[in-house]
């Protein structure tokens, strides 16, 4: 009887796993842990470490969650949900193939331990070979134990394959019903708009329909209307009586609004030229009055001197979008005269070749009490001024006796007691106006041009005396067909 040494034993022994670990791929790179149970029952260990249930029960759950489901979802979410089972289920059909192929690797592996044990079995004695009979015998019971599962591993492939076929069926099901429903819905969605669009154009022709109709009774009863409200004012004369009435009474309100909305429109204005001329450096003093002088003053002494500048006044429209030059009104001072009523006034100021406008903050008004004190000399054939002449043709008169300055009808006269310096009809050559030459009494003179070359200047003895001279002088011209103005002043009428 041959003995064999433990250090052979080992070589042979390595020698053979080297042979078998050539020939076969394993799953893993340890080999699985058995126990022997019974009458050498190879019992496995349970995985502590199992995440959930096994794969086939999930997916077995969740088909009995979408056929109970199935009334409750809509047929896209259950297309969907078969997609994923379906897919699931090829999962496990890869791993059962998988499983397969492990299976198959466990067979040759075993086949390949127990010839080598056999192998060991013939050149051992003693305990060495009944240690060796125990693992043939372990390996019997191992393939006896593999065989079981590869029968139960073909049994779960079979029922896979089933339920895959399954799930393949009822996602073409879901997807045709999808389909379907979607055509049923197009359809649906497309008559739906077509009867929609039918009633918008059925409503649309009834609302034109309704609106000629109702456009042809409303113009029958305003007809009839106004002809029953005609037939009741023929036989009711107080009723129009009344409407007369309520229309003065209407007229006499809108005038009184208008000059309500006038004046607002005159204060801001007015409001607005002062705020511009605060910006200035020159402004005009005075009262915006007949019978009062405007001054030009510099507003701050940075301001130019005003004998180092030249200035020129004009007259603005009621709406200050025209103005014309007053011919003569070329110094710092102006007395305002009938004429400017209602008028702005501006001066502009030349000074180190910049032209500077500075406008009066109101429209000129008149005086209190010239209408009255113009009435009353109008009752009178001839009024007589007191006045002295300042100037004589653009020359000053050295005397200051008093003379006497008669205006009628249809002349005017300038006379010194029995001495009568000037005589003439309203003509188109005479001209009268305010003085416009500055000085202190300019609100009181007036300048008066009988004929070409002959010229004088008076000065009144108070300004509502000049005033109403110049008032009165232009009536009486007027009712002559002679418009009285002073230089260049006829674009004014």
């Amino acid at each position: 009887m041959t003995k064999i040494s433990p250090e052979f034993g080992g070589e042979v022994e390595m020698q053979a796993i080297r042979s078998l670990s050539a020939d076969v791929s394993f799953a893993s790179d340890q080999f699985p842990k058995y126990k022997l149970g019974p009458d050498n029952q190879v019992l496995e260990e349970v995985d502590l470490n199992a995440n959930g249930p096994p794969l086939k029960e999930v997916i077995l759950q969740e088909t009995t969650q979408l056929t109970e489901q199935h009334k409750r979802l809509s047929v896209r979410d259950l297309a969907s949900k078969f997609d994923k089972n379906l897919a699931a289920a090829a999962k496990l059909s890869n791993e059962a193939k998988l499983r397969e192929v492990a299976s198959l690797e466990g067979h040759v592996l075993l086949k390949k331990l127990r010839d080598a044990l056999e192998f060991l079995k013939g050149r051992l004695a003693g305990l060495n070979k009944e240690d060796v009979e125990r693992a043939i015998s372990l390996v019997e019971a191992l393939a006896v134990k593999l065989t079981q599962k590869e029968g139960d591993l073909i049994q779960e492939k079979f029922e896979v394959k089933k339920l895959l076929n399954f799930l393949k069926q009822a996602s073409e099901d879901a997807k045709k019903l999808v389909s379907q429903e979607r055509s049923f819905a197009c359809a649906e969605i497309d008559s739906a708009r077509s009867v929609v669009l039918r009633i918008g154009e059925a409503l649309e022709e009834q609302e034109k329909i309704c609106q000629t109709s109702g456009k042809q009774e409303m113009e029958s009863l305003m007809e009839e209307v106004q002809e029953a409200r005609r037939i009741k004012l023929l036989h009711q004369p107080s009723k129009v009586m009344d409407m007369e009435h309520e229309l003065r009474a209407l007229k006499i309100d809108i005038k009184e609004k208008s000059s309500v909305s006038m004046k607002l429109q005159n204060e801001l204005l007015m409001k607005k030229r002062a705020e511009e001329n605060k910006l200035l450096p020159y402004m005009i003093s005075g009262s915006e009055t007949l019978g009062s002088i405007l001054r030009v003053e510099p507003r701050s002494d940075e301001a130019t001197d005003l004998t180092k500048c030249a200035c020129q006044w004009y007259r603005l429209s009621s709406e200050c979008s025209r103005r014309e030059p007053i011919v003569g009104a070329d110094k710092s001072i102006y007395a305002p005269e009938p004429i400017d009523v209602g008028r702005f006034l501006q001066v502009d100021i030349l000074s180190n070749g910049q032209k500077i406008s500075v406008t009066t903050a109101g429209p000129i008004e008149s005086g209190d009490g010239l209408g009255n004190y113009v009435e009353t000399l109008l009752r009178k054939s001839n009024s007589e001024f007191h006045v002295v002449v300042s100037q004589m043709n653009a020359r000053n008169y050295s005397s200051r006796s008093t003379h006497a300055l008669h205006i009628g009808k249809t002349r005017m006269k300038l006379c010194r007691g029995w001495i009568t310096k000037a005589r003439d009809c309203y003509s188109g050559s005479m001209q009268l106006c305010g003085f416009r030459g500055g000085g202190n009494s300019a609100a009181k003179s007036l300048y008066w041009q009988p004929r070409k070359g002959q010229t004088f200047v008076l000065v009144f003895e108070s300004e509502k005396e000049r005033n109403g001279a110049l008032t009165l002088a232009r009536k009486y011209a007027l009712d002559c067909n002679v418009m009285l103005a002073g230089p260049d002043d006829d674009a004014l009428f």
